[in-house]
């Protein structure tokens, strides 16, 4: 397959840009504001940009987007922003894979739900609080209804490798192992489905190489909340010098609400491919020590 991430320098993206590229496929990566040696720039916002590299030219079979504002609370504050990072975005995609005739993967969330039913299978009401989570179920909607064969992965708490270490479990080891003390003061009643970025893209290609459609969500087999997460990490560093404070969302008086419940069950993947193993946060920083 030939494929176009756009976003390619980001966590989801920088993870699919190396398995697709490890697995034989033609792959272009794009990035934005932060360029890496792997990567082209592209501006979604700019299709005729003068220095956008030539998705036509290339003729992908398929676009893969993970380019996103991801800062849940700066959407909160700057709504024009948020839509036209997520949603027009997304359009501009669309319509590129449309001239293309290239099928489209869109990267969503489970913030599209509410957190009071959680975890989450595909057909949970959609619900979604905030206004990152408003414009992500936007965009995905988007896909599915302009994509005949479009994809759209629901993904949650995502870690894993990444040039700038900028994911909460990277955060931590990248710390710890620089012997800065911490100082958390985490949501005990958050609870989500940390998922590596590894295995996104493992799961993806899978998906897209069986022709598959529609909505899927991607979780691993880990559920836990904040403070587990981060105490399930620190266990591997013992030497550590950390202050946790578990409180609840409320406490943190942040803009944008979150859904509590969230998560996934993957059921729909797994019964499509029972074979399939995904890892751990465990197994991912027990390899980091």
């Amino acid at each position: 397959m030939k494929i176009f991430i756009a976003g390619a320098s980001g966590l989801v993206g920088g993870n699919c840009l190396k398995h697709f590229t490890e697995q034989g496929h033609e792959v272009v990566g794009t990035h934005l504001s932060f360029g890496t040696a792997d990567t082209v720039f592209y501006n979604t916002l700019e299709p005729a940009h003068p220095d956008n590299f030539d998705v036509k030219a290339f003729g992908p079979d398929v676009i893969v987007h993970c380019g996103a504002l991801t800062h849940v609370d700066y959407c909160e504050d700057h709504i024009e922003e948020s839509y036209e990072k997520t949603v027009a975005s997304t359009q501009a995609l669309v319509t590129l894979a449309q001239a293309c005739n290239a099928r489209m993967v869109y990267i969503s969330t489970d913030y599209v739900f509410d957190g009071t039913e959680g975890p989450y299978k595909e057909d949970g009401k959609i619900n979604p609080l905030s206004i990152y989570g408003k414009h992500k179920l936007e965009a995905e909607q988007l896909v599915l209804r302009e994509i005949a064969n479009g994809l759209v992965l629901r993904v949650t708490n995502v870690y894993g490798d990444e040039i700038r270490g900028k994911n909460f479990i990277a955060r931590i080891v990248s710390q710890c192992k620089e012997g800065q003390k911490l100082t958390l003061n985490l949501p005990k009643d958050q609870y989500a489905s940390p998922t590596n970025a590894w295995d996104i893209a493992r799961a993806m290609l899978v998906l897209l190489t069986d022709d598959q459609s529609g909505v899927f969500h991607i979780g691993s087999t880990d559920y836990m909340n904040r403070v587990e997460l981060a105490l399930r990490v620190l266990k591997y560093f013992p030497d550590a010098a950390y202050e946790l404070n578990a409180i609840d969302t409320a406490s943190l008086k942040q803009p944008a609400k979150r859904p509590l419940l969230g998560g996934f069950i993957k059921e729909k993947f797994s019964n499509l491919y029972p074979e399939f193993l995904f890892g751990t946060v465990d197994e991912y920083v027990s390899s980091k020590v």
